[in-house]
């Protein structure tokens, strides 16, 4: 084969890979049909970038083949990077720090949620697999009253959420986020609840799509208590 051919098609397979998430994210596609356009892109970019190598080493080719095989290889290398960053990640996409009890969707329904969603429940299967995989997802206790870990807890919410419930009544928040490049959306739940020394903040984080959230669900849980701590300290200050 052409060279040249060989090494055009391989860069457009691999525009095809920076594509599929926006394709998916303004609906263009459908999130299954955008991974899957997405994996057989960065495997066609990938043989394209061997055989333009391929080529090189037998002296063929020239520019447009070292471009080919430097963006083949790379666009190979994302999915290769979120495979191996699941490797020890378990199939699950429902993630809260109360697995017992877990915090409950009210405003956020599963209507609004899309009728191609996992479902709104929690399921207890996922618990054990949590707890193997995330034990340092855990409830955090705070030492003041729950209406001032309500202001606390708001203040500690990512910037990209979209608020959709804020009680402060009934010690609660729900809240959508939506990741940058495929726009897939996932649910936040925050209950806060009076103990005897405080308030105790859980929360439950919920993808919208896909069985497994490659961990993006306990990450986040993380990073929202790690802005609430700091909230908190800068309070008592």
């Amino acid at each position: 084969m052409n060279p040249a051919n060989i090494a055009r098609a391989t860069l457009a397979a691999a525009v095809l890979v920076g594509l599929a998430g926006p394709l998916v994210r303004f609906d263009v596609l459908g999130w299954a049909a955008g991974l899957g356009l997405f994996v057989m892109a960065a495997l066609i970019a990938g043989i394209g970038a061997l055989w333009s190598l391929a080529n090189l080493l037998r002296r063929r080719g020239g520019t447009l083949a070292v471009i080919a095989a430097a963006v083949g290889l790379a666009a190979l290398a994302v999915p290769v990077a979120v495979v191996m960053n699941a490797a020890d990640k378990p199939p699950i996409n429902d993630i809260s720090t109360d697995t017992e009890n877990p915090p409950a969707f009210k405003a956020i329904t599963a209507t609004m949620r899309g009728d191609d969603a996992s479902p709104i429940d929690y399921n207890p299967a996922f618990a054990p697999q949590q707890a193997r995989a995330y034990p340092e997802v855990r409830p955090l206790d705070l030492p003041v009253p729950p209406g001032q870990a309500f202001d606390l807890a708001m203040q500690a919410c990512d910037e990209g959420w979209q608020i959709v419930l804020a009680d402060r009544a009934a010690g609660r928040i729900e809240a959508v986020e939506q990741s940058a490049w495929w726009g897939f959306r996932d649910d936040v739940v925050i209950r806060l609840t009076a103990t005897p020394t405080g308030t105790r903040v859980d929360v439950r984080s919920k993808s919208r799509v896909g069985e497994s959230d490659l961990g993006a669900n306990a990450r986040r849980i993380a990073a929202y208590l790690d802005r609430l701590a700091v909230a908190m300290r800068k309070a008592g200050t």
